[in-house]
């Protein structure tokens, strides 16, 4: 079984589809007592696990203490196989989560994922035990039909008030149907890509997760 790397690595993980390139990286402070695999935006539009928002969430995870997972979707750099709209992303994001449920079987594992890789983060939040989620500008127009299963863990949005891709109303509306409301932080002056606000958003991450197991 492969183990966790002590420090920044990339490397190929397999999967159902072929091979997943991987990303993974430690706290530098101190040890990790948790685990996070963080989804990146849409491969069609150039998203991959080196987006500037994916790694600011990194960091964010880092400074509170967790490892980090991050890995390119199907046909993104390394990783083999073809977009698959969601539903291979979720395979091989569960693959993951399930080699770190091997290696860390004690420890809290969290989903977090920006944009596109907010709806896959979700919907394996929907199908697999994980202790947290965090999304950012998810597209909550993908969890309306069909209808996103109930996530039934903490799950933290934030979404900038200024986006220009993923309608903020559209997200906050659909919020408003649920029974259980996820936690919801509004960054003002916020475009979806952050420019500008990549610090505020770290910020934001590590201030309303500061004492989350």
């Amino acid at each position: 079984m492969l183990s966790f790397p002590s420090e920044e690595t990339t490397f190929l993980f397999p999967g159902a589809a072929g091979n997943i390139e991987v990303l993974t990286a430690v706290p530098e402070k101190t040890p990790a007592h948790g685990s996070v695999i963080i989804c990146h935006p849409h491969p069609l539009y150039g998203g991959t696990m080196h987006n500037k928002v994916v790694s600011t969430l990194a960091r964010a995870f880092h400074n509170l203490g967790l490892r980090t997972v991050r890995f390119n979707f199907r046909g993104v750099g390394k990783s083999e196989g073809i977009h698959d709209e969601g539903k291979g992303e979720a395979a091989d994001t569960i693959a993951l989560a399930d080699w770190l449920r091997t290696l860390f079987p004690d420890e809290p594992l969290w989903l977090s994922g920006f944009s596109f890789g907010g709806f896959v983060a979700a919907t394996v939040a929907t199908q697999y035990p994980v202790s947290r989620l965090i999304t950012v500008a998810p597209q909550a127009s993908r969890f309306v039909s069909p209808p996103l299963a109930a996530v039934t863990c903490p799950w933290l949005i934030i979404q900038g008030e200024d986006d220009e891709v993923v309608s903020p109303q559209e997200l906050y509306d659909w919020m408003d149907t649920l029974k259980v409301k996820p936690e919801l932080i509004r960054l003002p002056g916020a475009g979806h890509f952050f420019h500008g606000h990549l610090l505020n958003l770290r910020e934001a991450v590590e201030k309303a997760l500061a004492h989350s197991n």
